[in-house]
């Protein structure tokens, strides 16, 4: 008979080791929304969310988190980073409405000798002390082992010493922190298994560093080691290179290890990284995985192709899980099945004839490091579809100036049916000196030019500023209107092109 998944607590430490990326500092406001998000929605079991004695806005911070979570029920779940400094951190978390407080001592005999020059029986007496004031106070204790990971290394007499005597407190977790990021899997595997088999009652957490990018792998053989309960960030954000990140360790916990489960909502996970790359201003790499922009995205067109014929390219990490789509990249490598996916997607369908001119111009715009999304794809089939004109008049060359207290200009080359012009006219924009210099070509050739009766452009949704541009114009010619259309990632330009196409249509 199979047993059922063991259960691993997952702890978020986004606002208190998270914040310790640099350049990064949460208002209390932000604070309050994410630790919100992070309990109702992510639904993560724990939340660390500051340092005691920090700073005043630390303090404000806390007290409306702890409100907000005794109102809802979340007080329990709601950690503080302390100190051994006997009463002064629990009166700092007592006034502040915190309940856990996470002790923050030494793992390592290294960090105990050189920094606090004690003997582990005087640092042990000096934990103990704290750990009954803050149960008179009826604050819960877990124990942070700073440097763990080089006391086991380098000193594991030491840290066996202090686990015999720790596990005799009453204190609800003991963390296991690899500060400096510096283990490797095989390592964390040892380390954690010898530690669990010693003391199988004992809740342990562990809590990695991503310094080598082994945040993630260090996460798993944690769990296969039988450790109860694990700290993430969201997006990896922490220390140096990190710590190790929230979405990825989830992903991986769920697809490798059926053994263990956690309470965390995977549709959750890219809505809370958006937020907190907004809040911190420390943006998301585009391959990121799982949040990044570009994980779901194929950009060959072979790969696109596979996926058309039978899911080729497809793995278990599927987008949908994490609240997301799969995206076909549109440029140089696309290829015809990528811009069908995402034709299919828009619901168009195209003969084979516009599909190779659509193919075509995609390639060419991608040649040129010109970025195509799926929204500008209608825009270029109108393009497209709607130059039908044979071309008997050129824009061969063209310079536009705007400079501050001088009216724009422009200076164009014109072909005119083999004739060629250069002109040069001023105006109130640059496309309306763009216009004077044409009326100016067409007045040499005693010919009339259409009148201008509307003006529309439109971009694609998003708000990106490398959007193609669409630009229709609509002219007025002998009793007649009719419209063309030009598309460019710079206005004016996507507006020059409509003009030449009316050049040639009268």
């Amino acid at each position: 008979m199979l047993s059922s998944p063991r259960y691993i607590e997952i702890m978020d430490t986004t606002l208190r080791d998270g914040e310790q990326t640099s350049g990064v500092s949460f208002s209390a406001s932000e604070k309050l929304t994410i630790a919100k998000l992070l309990l109702t929605e992510v639904k993560v079991d724990r939340i660390e969310i500051a340092s005691a004695r920090v700073s005043e806005g630390e303090f404000d911070a806390v007290k409306k988190i702890t409100s907000w979570a005794k109102s809802n029920g979340f007080l329990n779940k709601v950690e503080v980073l302390t100190f051994v400094d006997g009463n002064v951190s629990i009166e700092w978390m007592k006034k502040a409405g915190a309940q856990v407080m996470n002790l923050l001592t030494k793992g390592s005999l290294n960090h105990l000798i050189h920094q606090l020059k004690k003997k582990p029986e005087q640092h042990f007496a000096d934990i103990a002390n704290v750990i009954a004031l803050a149960k008179k106070k009826k604050i819960d204790v877990n124990v942070y082992l700073e440097d763990w990971s080089n006391g086991m290394r380098h000193s594991p007499d030491y840290v066996f010493q202090y686990l015999d005597f720790l596990v005799k407190q009453p204190v609800k977790r003991i963390m296991l922190p690899d500060t400096l990021g510096i283990l490797m899997p095989s390592e964390v595997f040892a380390f954690i298994s010898s530690i669990t088999q010693r003391y199988p009652q004992i809740h342990f957490d562990f809590h990695g560093h991503n310094d080598y990018d082994l945040g993630t792998a260090n996460i798993l053989e944690a769990a296969k080691a039988g450790i109860r309960g694990l700290h993430l960030t969201v997006n990896g954000m922490g220390e140096r290179a990190g710590n190790a990140p929230l979405a990825s360790a989830i992903a991986v916990l769920n697809d490798f290890l059926p053994e263990v489960k956690t309470s965390v909502s995977e549709k959750s996970l890219y809505g809370v990284s958006k937020l907190v790359e907004t809040f911190s201003g420390f943006r998301v790499p585009d391959n990121k995985p799982v949040v990044g922009e570009n994980v779901f995205t194929q950009t060959a067109g072979i790969h696109a192709d596979g996926d058309k014929k039978n899911k080729l390219y497809f793995s278990d990490l599927m987008p949908e899980r994490f609240g997301r789509q799969r995206k076909y990249a549109l440029g140089k490598t696309s290829g015809k099945a990528n811009i069908e996916n995402n034709l299919q997607q828009l619901g168009i369908q195209l003969a084979d004839e516009d599909l190779k001119k659509v193919t075509q111009r995609i390639t060419e715009l991608g040649d040129r490091k010109e970025v195509v999304t799926q929204a500008d794809l209608p825009y270029i089939i109108s393009d497209i579809l709607d130059n039908t004109v044979q071309d008997k008049v050129h824009i061969d060359n063209y310079v536009l100036t705007h400079s501050k207290n001088m009216r724009p200009s422009v200076t164009i080359k014109v072909n005119v049916h083999e004739d060629i012009y250069e002109v040069h006219a001023q105006g109130d924009g640059q496309y309306d000196a763009f216009m004077n210099a044409l009326k100016k070509v067409y007045k040499q050739r005693k010919e009339e030019l259409p009148q201008l009766t509307d003006y529309m452009v439109r971009i694609p949704p998003g708000g990106k500023s490398d959007a193609l541009c669409e630009t229709i114009i609509t002219w007025r010619y002998h009793s007649r209107e009719f419209k063309t259309r030009g598309l460019d990632s710079d206005q004016t330009v996507s507006a020059i092109k409509a003009t030449q196409k009316m050049l040639n249509t009268i």
